[in-house]
């Protein structure tokens, strides 16, 4: 009996002294280069501080254009290590044409679950689900806080692989989030993390953040640079200028009747039809995001499908009780995100995407991916997409309708823009080329030259952007606010 119990027993202590597989051992290796696992479990807290430049995904004057980029004036990132909470903080300048506050101060971060923002005047509000899931991988793309994660968690780490230079090991985070870790295969350092998120125009993305530039801050390493993509797009390319470890966290917790409150839902997407002229209807509603129908003597044609699935689906539904006649087509003004956002939807409602040229490869490509993580409507039923492309101009007409469409020409932001002139009741339709509400209109006048060039004579502007308004009024403000 004896004889077993130090058997049993001497099976237990070999058992606890089994090797690590392959994957632990590299997450050991990364713990000892960074300074120690035991280190590294003893943090209580960092901070990062340091300036760089935020680029604007899905904004850029043409596709194939350089994005436009916010300079990081300031930018402060405290981690909670020991409670997974996370506050951001950063003061941005716009270095492009921009109609709204050109600096601009944020603040956002992540308790536990609970994601917020906090106002300029200091009031917290829980965030959505979306937000939480950027901030747990913002507080997981740093080499610290993913090491101290999986050191002080049940992950499960597989798939170790070699690749360039790097060592990499797929991890799955206990609540589910799964992300891969790259080491240097010299240095043992974390190179980079990378996590595969749902995005509502790009669909399957990486969101991929590279740590270069170590330095040694009380016996632990930590980088000074990060470099934050989407996919192909740089998102922040941070300089730290300073680390400090172990400082002070204690506004980090947000008080509990917010961190307990239900987790918003998304807006209602609620949308109104209100006549503009004979056979003509501004759907708008809720959010800033409307669009235009426009009944022609057998069809409907709708003028933008924006912003994302739900906002399009809730506009074609609409659209599609205005008249017993068919919706046969979306006119998409342009390419950014906001305005191009529910193509795939008007695809899978069997809609041909009328838009201009030079967004051809652009939308086709979008058109053309993978939306696995979160399949949307054209995801779970593949349709056949059907384009129409236009050049300068062209002209949508039967005898009971006329919509002209004209490419705005030489403007400085907007690049692939079109937009629509009614000649039988002088109206003008159009998108991100004015808005009543910008605090400037740096393009406005590019936008005026346009209309006396084509020889438009509008009286009243129907916007995307704003509300319905005499032309007379929509000049003036143009000319009181016109910017730099």
């Amino acid at each position: 009996m004896n004889r077993w119990i130090a058997t049993a027993l001497t099976a237990l202590v070999l058992a606890g002294c089994a090797a690590p597989t392959p994957e632990q051992q590299v997450i050991d290796d990364a713990a000892k280069a960074l300074g120690g696992a035991s280190r590294i479990k003893s943090l209580k807290a960092l901070t990062i501080q340091g300036t760089g430049t935020a680029p604007n995904a899905g904004q850029n004057r043409t596709p194939d254009d350089d994005l436009p980029v916010w300079k990081v004036n300031e930018y402060t990132r405290t981690i909670d290590l020991a409670n997974v909470r996370l506050r951001a903080q950063q003061v941005r300048e716009a270095q492009f044409l921009f109609a709204g506050d050109l600096v601009q101060r944020q603040t956002q971060g992540i308790d536990g679950d609970a994601a917020y923002t906090v106002a300029a005047n200091g009031t917290i509000a829980r965030a959505g689900g979306t937000a939480a899931r950027d901030r747990r991988i913002e507080f997981l793309h740093h080499p610290i806080a993913v090491i101290r994660s999986i050191l002080d968690s049940d992950v499960t780490l597989n798939n170790l692989r070699a690749k360039a230079g790097e060592r990499l090991v797929d991890v799955t985070m206990p609540g589910g989030d799964v992300l891969m870790l790259a080491i240097d295969s010299m240095t043992h350092l974390p190179s980079r993390v990378v996590s595969m998120v749902d995005n509502p125009n790009m669909g399957d993305v990486s969101i991929e953040t590279r740590f270069a530039d170590y330095e040694d801050v009380d016996g632990v390493k930590l980088p000074r640079r990060l470099t934050t993509k989407m996919d192909t797009y740089l998102q922040l390319d941070l300089q730290v200028s300073k680390n400090t470890l172990d400082g002070d966290v204690s506004n980090l917790a947000i008080p509990a009747e917010i961190k307990q409150a239900k987790v918003p839902d998304p807006p209602a997407m609620v949308v109104t039809a209100e006549p503009v002229a004979k056979g003509i209807w501004w759907l708008a509603g809720s959010g800033n995001h409307r669009s235009v129908v426009f009944e022609f003597d057998d069809h409907l044609v709708l003028y933008e499908a924006p912003l994302n699935e739900a906002r399009t689906k809730a506009v074609i539904d609409k659209a599609r009780t205005l008249s017993p006649k068919p919706l046969t087509k979306v006119i998409v003004s342009h390419h950014h995100f906001d305005h191009s956002g529910g193509i795939r939807t008007a695809i899978a409602e069997g809609l041909t995407i009328l838009t201009h040229r030079s967004n051809e490869t652009f939308f086709k490509a979008l058109v053309a991916r993978q939306h696995l993580i979160a399949p949307d409507a054209l995801e779970k039923n593949h349709r056949q997409a059907t384009f129409e492309f236009m050049d300068d101009r062209l002209t949508l007409k039967d005898k009971t309708m006329e919509v002209q469409l004209y490419y705005l020409l030489d403007n400085p932001r907007e690049g692939t823009n079109i937009y629509a002139y009614v000649p039988r009741d002088r109206i003008l339709v159009q998108a991100d080329l004015y808005d009543a509400t910008w605090l400037r209109h740096s393009w406005g006048g590019n936008v005026l030259q346009n209309l006396d060039t084509r020889g438009l004579k509008p009286e009243k502007s129907v916007p995307v952007h704003g509300v319905i308004e005499p032309f007379t009024q929509m000049v003036a403000n143009i000319k009181a606010k016109p910017g730099t």
